[in-house]
């Protein structure tokens, strides 16, 4: 007997009435326009996991990366949980061991139905004859060419005759889901804006979650569904596995920070103190340009103060460390001044070439960080662990043109962070390859001192920590 609709209100399967509009659609071919936190994802699962109940068949779901493939493939579970029936089975396949890259992880119904879950890359997604969910379309490293890869399997008369589904928020212009939303082309189109879905039932603040947000172009793009400007991937994952390196390692032992000697440490810091994690990125410097990872440290929901004291062995340790300047992390940069009393009035651009550099994230900092980042992959002058977590947050960084002109970067808030280590690998990088001085920041000195060292392009000071 088929899942009857009534189900809907259900803990689990409770939908809005824009969900359930979305569920009963059985055109062919279907998009959706959708704002974040308003359910994409548990939507279209949803009625994926419906149709493998109701006859053999088989969906294919298409993610930004494997970790949304992963959730979504969590959510379909959940679902299929909740009508009393277990699945036959689970699995997945990767391209090595445990933390290399997710070719797909699969989902099997008693009645041979089968629901598979794919990171979305043009070179893995060929050849698939099934039913089609695109997860998040705008964002996939290369939606035109996995349009292009995917779209004659899937609408080949000799194979079958699949289903459709792409649902996104928007990402600007210049990419596939704008164009297939856009055209005149007889698809079944849902649009839902977070002020359609609250009006309909959605539990959300809408004031909260903008002051929050604090980025109204962001917003505008993410939750009003408007089409700002057009974004690309920064690091594919093809790039990112050049620098995966057995060597690299994601912690090491606490004597480590005690020692004295060996190749030259640096640190990069991006904080967070709630919402987001705090990464503290160590890079050793062998020699030649290259730069080996040591450490990539991640601290959440811990108080400033406790923070510092976690960080003050590698900030010891390091030769130069650069630290996020901005938001939450201005109280840890005003921190590490404080620590010695009689430092007098605090100068950012005073302590540029000493042992920290407190880096403010204008655009223009991020048009120097980032783009050295790819070009540190494409030199293969960086070392990472080979780490799903850590090859995920790469990956959601963005190159985003902008419709009025000039370039800015961009990664979307998720549960596993907001392209935090990334940042703080470019940061390491930064102070791997930027000025240094042999001690920490530099003392505010008389305007005549200051000028002289800053002249010359170091400082002197004593050590803070």
């Amino acid at each position: 007997m088929e899942p009857a609709l009534k189900t809907f209100t259900s803990p689990i399967l409770r939908l809005q009435p824009y969900g359930r509009d979305w569920v009963r659609d059985e055109a062919r071919f279907k998009i959706g326009l959708w704002a974040r936190q308003t359910g994409k994802s548990f939507t279209t699962s949803l009625e994926a996991v419906l149709d493998c109940r109701r006859r053999k068949t088989t969906w294919v779901i298409l993610s930004a990366g494997e970790r949304q493939a992963l959730e979504t493939l969590r959510k379909a579970q959940d679902h299929d949980a909740a009508f009393g029936v277990a699945i036959e089975g689970h699995k997945s396949r990767r391209s090595g061991g445990p933390q290399t890259l997710l070719k797909e992880a699969e989902m099997i119904w008693p009645n041979g139905s089968r629901l598979i879950a794919i990171p979305a890359n043009p070179a893995t997604v060929r050849g698939y004859s099934a039913n089609l969910l695109l997860d998040e379309f705008a964002f996939h490293e290369d939606p035109e060419a996995i349009w292009r890869a995917i779209y004659p399997s899937i609408t080949n008369p000799l194979k079958g005759d699949f289903k459709i589904r792409i649902v996104s928020t928007p990402n600007g212009r210049s990419n596939k889901f704008h164009d297939l939303w856009t055209k005149d082309n007889n698809w079944s189109k849902h649009r839902v804006d977070i002020h359609d879905a609250v009006a309909q039932g959605l539990p959300l603040n809408i004031e909260e979650v903008k002051a929050g947000l604090d980025d109204p172009e962001g917003w505008a793009q993410e939750y009003e569904c408007q089409f700002m400007d057009g974004a690309t991937v920064l690091l594919p994952y093809e790039l990112i596995a050049t620098g995966e390196n057995d060597r690299a390692t994601m912690k090491v032992e606490p004597e480590f920070w005690a020692g004295r000697g060996g190749a030259p440490l640096v640190c990069g810091i991006d904080f967070g103190r709630k919402r987001d994690l705090t990464v503290c990125w160590t890079l050793e410097l062998t020699g030649g340009g290259y730069a080996l990872t040591r450490e990539v440290l991640e601290i959440q929901n811990v108080p400033t103060p406790e923070q510092l004291e976690i960080l003050r062995p590698r900030i010891q340790r390091a030769r130069r460390v650069c630290v996020d300047y901005t938001g939450p992390g201005i109280g840890l940069g005003d921190l590490l001044v404080a620590r010695k009393e009689g430092w007098g009035e605090y100068h950012p651009q005073q302590h540029q070439f000493g042992k920290i550099e407190l880096c403010a994230f204008t655009n223009s900092l991020k048009l120097e960080l980032f783009p050295a980042l790819r070009v540190a992959f494409e030199k293969r002058l960086v070392g990472i662990p080979s780490d799903r977590k850590v090859r995920e947050d790469l990956h959601s960084l963005c190159r985003v043109a902008l419709a009025a002109g000039g370039v800015t970067y961009r990664a979307p808030h998720s549960d596993g962070g907001h392209a935090d280590r990334a940042t703080a690998l470019a940061l390491a990088l930064r102070a791997g390859t930027t000025g240094g001085g042999p001690v920490a920041f530099a003392r505010p000195l008389s305007p005549r001192t200051t000028a002289g060292n800053m002249g010359m392009g170091r400082a002197t000071a004593e050590v803070v920590l």
